[in-house]
């Protein structure tokens, strides 16, 4: 039995999907709240973001504006911080403290954090396990295949240690926002505490991901036997 037809499925999982879904209202409330205020410099995610870069003498990474809500991120491959319009062209605290944190992305990679340099091995492994797992383990359990299953789980595994691996990154990443936010003189110590409730609520759907990843994970060892009787 599986996921929506399996009891045990559901008992380890409800726990974790409600942390998802609180998780997500709150980046949301946070976001929408802290977007009604702008910072007295006048200044836009995107010119914030690009400031930070040349105050850390990084002048080959572009800034570019993307579609989506929250869709803001940085892609080391192409050297290109993508910030959703309503962080790229705001003034708002919630939009000066994404696009910091986006920048801070930038400064891991330039100074080799070392958790960023394995997240970005792990990206291609992550991504196969993302795109097969479930695919693989499904089939397993129905030719009854203890090979197949053992292979989609490691797949899956390789998904659940990246998002192991994301979360130091990200909370590394916001520490660096809130720093430099304030020492480069960006933001009020006022404003500080706005930046900190957005990029804090946001460290939470990165905990409630990795804690469901997890708990999926115990499950699929678990019905594979892997872990003790699967009855």
């Amino acid at each position: 039995m599986l996921f929506g037809i399996d009891p045990l499925y559901w008992s380890l999982m409800i726990p974790f999907l409600l942390l998802s879904l609180i998780a997500s209202m709150r980046v949301k409330s946070a976001f929408a709240l802290y977007s009604r205020s702008g910072i007295a410099k006048g200044a836009t995610g995107a010119q914030i973001a690009e400031y930070i870069l040349r105050q850390n003498n990084i002048h080959d990474v572009r800034i570019e504006r993307s579609g989506g809500f929250l869709s803001d991120h940085y892609d080391p491959s192409s050297g290109v911080i993508r910030l959703s319009p309503k962080v790229f062209d705001s003034t708002s605290i919630a939009a000066v403290g994404v696009a910091a944190h986006e920048a801070g992305h930038v400064l891991q990679h330039k100074q080799n954090y070392s958790l960023m340099s394995l997240r970005n091995l792990l990206v291609p492994t992550a991504s196969i396990g993302s795109n097969f797992s479930y695919i693989v383990i499904f089939l397993g359990f129905i030719i009854n295949s203890a090979g197949l299953i053992k292979i989609g789980i490691f797949l899956f595994a390789a998904v659940v240690l990246f998002q192991i691996v994301t979360l130091p990154v990200e909370l590394d990443a916001s520490a660096r926002a809130k720093k430099m936010l304030l020492s480069y003189g960006i933001i009020s110590s006022s404003e500080a505490s706005g930046v900190s409730s957005v990029l804090n609520a946001a460290a939470w759907t990165y905990v409630a991901a990795a804690a469901s990843s997890i708990a999926t994970l115990f499950y699929f060892l678990l019905r594979a036997g892997m872990l003790g009787s699967d009855d």
